[in-house]
């Protein structure tokens, strides 16, 4: 996977983490509970933080390209299960609480995004 490639995904976890913040601190506001907007603002918060990650990840030269993709599907894949299913579940909890049976995707979806961390940590001394 190219770095632009990474960037680009950088790019749209950023910006759909910003507009669903701001979808949460408006819209909502005056639908969820204060321990939803609390979650919800738990998981817009992780997706921009990965956003972040792969940022420095599509601009580091410290990271072979194959540890590259690897921390890309990690965190892809981390972010849509943790962020994904605390959206999901938030939103369905203010209707009828019919999708109780994601919550166990929340923390897989969390140690695939500790994991793609350890991976960034370690990488350094993995290529020297």
């Amino acid at each position: 996977m190219s770095n632009e490639i990474i960037l680009l995904i950088a790019g749209l976890l950023g910006a759909t983490g910003i507009i669903l913040g701001a979808f949460g601190a408006h819209a909502l506001k005056k639908v969820f509970n204060a321990e939803q907007l609390i979650s919800y603002e738990v998981g817009v918060r992780y997706q921009i933080y990965h956003a972040l990650l792969l940022l420095f990840v599509s601009t580091t030269t410290l990271i072979s390209p194959t540890q590259k993709n690897w921390i890309v599907c990690l965190v892809v894949l981390g972010v849509l299960m943790f962020s994904g299913s605390i959206y999901v579940l938030n939103l369905s909890q203010s209707r009828s609480n019919k999708l109780k049976f994601l919550w166990p995707v929340t923390p897989i979806g969390g140690t695939l995004l500790i994991i793609s961390w350890f991976l960034v940590a370690f990488s350094a001394f993995w290529n020297n």
